[in-house]
């Protein structure tokens, strides 16, 4: 099995001219004619999934989050980037981004979510026109869809803390009415705000609100912070399953490394 094979694979699922143009998605080190030795997948690719892929012998990292995002002038162990694509390169370790392009697939990244909230009639929260997926989905940003019963907000709070394991959330004061339409936008998605509104959602779940943001409720809907990495936990699952079932005789773990950044203390 070629490094291209995983990777052709992985476009076919959620192909690059779905990424948002400011993205950078696709191969980013190695060559596809590589033969795989094994595919390890993660939320970040961090320099302790490097050693992870080293010791259980993995030439292929598939993350969300592309480790090269901005320019990089200077190759210098002082910047964490570049620190971490040496590392790479030093192992024969190739580097795979699916971020944007998994994103605004129906079933991508959002699909974890409301999978455990257990909404139903989704559809995309704000579609790319003429685009489709292959199943011939529409794709785009966000998603919406309802609630199997209206529930206090209240409790869905309180529900949504347990069924996604927060420690804290941030949210607009309540409404007052029950919840049944609920829009979501794992990552940063404070852009959807307004598309949450015009299509009279009760409550936008989210993460990386400015706190202005919030402002933007104007009290048409509980506006929910659940924090970035929270919102994504379930992303490298998504690529496991994904890859597992086109390839189910080869080896496709999942990261053992938490590549959260932020602690919280309570």
């Amino acid at each position: 099995m070629q490094i291209g094979q995983f990777t052709q694979a992985l476009e076919n699922w959620a192909p690059l001219h779905f990424q948002e143009d400011y993205d950078n998605c696709g191969l980013l080190v190695g060559n596809t004619n590589t033969i795989c030795t094994g595919v390890l997948c993660s939320l970040d690719c961090t320099e302790a999934v490097i050693d992870e892929a080293i010791e259980k012998k993995c030439n292929l990292i598939v993350s969300h989050h592309p480790i090269i995002f901005k320019g990089i002038k200077q190759f210098d162990e002082n910047n964490y980037v570049a620190r971490i694509v040496t590392k790479a390169i030093q192992h024969n370790i190739a580097i795979y981004a699916i971020h944007t392009n998994l994103d605004n697939l129906l079933n991508g990244v959002n699909k974890t979510l409301a999978d455990r909230l257990h909404l139903e009639n989704r559809r995309i929260l704000a579609p790319k026109a003429g685009l489709k997926d292959e199943n011939g989905q529409e794709i785009g940003s966000g998603l919406i869809g309802e609630l199997p019963l209206e529930t206090d907000e209240n409790e869905f709070l309180k529900w949504i803390k347990e069924k996604f394991n927060l420690t804290i959330i941030k949210h607009t004061p309540l409404i007052g009415k029950p919840l049944k339409s609920i829009a979501l936008c794992g990552g940063a998605g404070s852009f959807l705000i307004g598309n949450a509104k015009t299509q009279k959602a009760d409550c936008y779940i989210t993460s990386d609100l400015k706190y202005h943001d919030f402002f933007e409720a104007d009290g048409k809907l509980l506006l929910i912070d659940i924090g970035h990495g929270e919102s994504e936990q379930w992303v490298s699952d998504l690529i496991v399953a994904y890859l597992t079932a086109k390839f189910p005789t080869f080896a496709v773990l999942h990261s053992l490394v938490c590549t959260q950044p932020i602690t919280y203390f309570k």
